[in-house]
């Protein structure tokens, strides 16, 4: 048997082990320890793979390890459902580094399309990267040779290819009608539910897995799914001249400026000219157009790198566009500080949620990609800017996971004149202790009122597999405290 083969089938082995531990793991769990477990083995997978392939250790495939593993061991910390969302994003970005495109020598060195293309050729991958894995990776000839003939080999690789089609077009008209599915039960009725649920899961794992490990695991791009020459049409070769995008940049900058010189007379004026001028109290002007500040921080720099991407000019032309992206910069740090403002006074006035909390964290980002965008693209160190950005968001990231968004909101809220009693019993596991700890500061009935709505938590019904900090912690202090808030519930202070 060939290389080739050997190593297809390992690989294929290892899916389908990757698929069943994926539902011992993730069946009817919560998000916990299983996700780390889990990731440890997909890379202790990978390792080994590489080493029977003799695949060479290209460019970001050793550095996804780290932040792969480090972002899936904090699911065992939290609980919150945004930290939960921050960390899978920040594994997509991880995974996005090993499943670069080989067109650099260094990670440090690979562009912003190299990065997106990585996470694209990864998606795909993990959608359809298990169909060459079966169809052309293993050599089934081959097996057919050592004892089967070629008839059966064949119709056993199209029965493992229409497997997941019969159970996913089969769950979709049983769902559909329900005629066909009582005559589905009465074709098969001895097949539990559940265990068609269980084969689903262990299918679908195998198949994401499979695609993953294939495409990280090429050693040649075009051995790839979605090599790069495929995104080669999509490469822009016009150029705009240093005229055309630089008046587009000063007309921009002029309207940024007409914004800002608004916000420093009515934002950042005082409150009774916004009252007088506007018509609204200054907590309801600030409320409005936050997020929409936040849209216009996070499109600014794609704009100016694409704008840098697309420039043919001389030294001159890219002088003054770079001195045009200096004030544009400087601008848009006035305008995130307008955002800033404006959450800070609506956070006085209606207090903390997860959605405006995460927002200024992301408006503090883009501040910090603001600035490494200055040091690196507007000194001709474009090459540089991607990883940086990356490493960024990582980092802050891992800062969330510190900072404890929900705890914090706990202890914002219940410290103000008028507390949102049912938004903080909706708060996550990571924020009980803070509510129990702080009950008393909260007037009678909205001491009585959050008792009992802690009073009626339970413990997660998960297991070890499902295991967090967070979780463990919120059980511990609701079953040490369980008859005092039974207590105030009833009867109040």
């Amino acid at each position: 048997m060939s290389r080739a083969s050997r190593v297809g089938l390992a690989l294929l082995a290892s899916a389908v082990v990757l698929g069943v531990l994926g539902d011992a793991l993730f069946q009817g769990q919560r998000l916990g320890s299983n996700v780390g477990i889990w990731t440890a083995c997909f890379i202790a997978t990978l390792a080994g793979l590489v080493r029977l392939a003799r695949a060479p250790l290209h460019q970001g495939r050793r550095w996804m390890v780290a932040p792969l593993l480090l972002f899936a061991a904090l699911f065992t910390w939290h609980d919150s459902s945004l930290l939960v969302a921050a960390n899978l994003l920040a594994i997509a970005a991880a995974v996005s580094m090993g499943a670069l495109r080989r067109t650099r020598a260094r990670l440090g060195s690979a562009p912003i399309s190299d990065y997106c293309g990585g996470l694209i050729a990864a998606g795909c991958s993990a959608l359809a990267g298990a169909i060459p894995l079966l169809m052309t990776d293993i050599r089934w000839d081959e097996l057919s040779r050592r004892g089967r003939s070629p008839k059966v080999a064949a119709a056993a690789r199209g029965l493992a290819i229409g497997a997941p089609l019969l159970l996913l077009f089969g769950g979709l008209f049983v769902a559909a009608d329900a005629v066909f599915k009582q005559l589905v039960s009465a074709a098969i009725p001895t097949v539990d539910a559940s265990i068609v649920g269980r084969i689903a899961i262990v299918v679908v794992v195998a198949w994401v897995a499979g695609g993953l490990l294939r495409d990280l695991l090429a050693a040649r791009e075009e051995r790839r799914l979605v090599p790069a020459a495929a995104f080669e049409p999509f490469k822009v070769s016009a150029r705009l001249g240093a005229v055309e995008l630089n008046v587009a940049l000063a007309v921009l900058d002029l309207l940024f400026l007409a914004f800002v010189v608004v916000q420093f007379r009515y934002l950042f004026g005082g409150k009774g000219l916004v009252e007088e001028t506007a018509g609204l109290t200054y907590a309801e002007y600030a409320r409005h157009g936050f997020f929409e500040l936040v849209a216009v921080a996070a499109l600014t720099v794609p704009l100016l790198l694409l704008g840098d991407w697309l420039l043919r000019a001389d030294a001159r032309g890219r002088r003054v566009f770079r001195a045009l992206a200096i004030v544009l910069l400087t601008l848009l740090f006035v305008v995130m500080a307008s955002a800033l403002q404006r959450m800070r006074l609506y956070e006085e006035q209606y207090g903390l949620t997860e959605l405006r909390l995460y927002a200024t964290g992301v408006i503090l980002w883009i501040a910090a990609v603001c600035v490494w965008f200055g040091v690196t693209v507007l000194r001709g160190r474009r090459h540089a800017f991607a990883v940086g950005a990356l490493v960024s968001g990582f980092a802050a990231t891992l800062a969330l996971n510190v900072f404890n968004p929900d705890a914090v909101i706990a202890r914002t809220n219940i410290d103000r004149p008028r507390v949102d009693v049912a938004y903080l019993a909706e708060l996550s596991d990571d924020a009980v202790p803070t509510l129990v700890a702080r009950l008393d500061r909260l007037d009678p009935v909205g001491r009585r009122t959050l008792a009992a709505e802690l009073a009626r938590r339970r413990p997660s019904s998960g297991d070890w597999r499902s295991w967090n900090v967070s979780r463990s912690r919120a059980a511990s202090v609701l079953a040490q405290h369980r008859s005092e808030l039974e207590r105030l519930a009833e009867r109040g202070p």
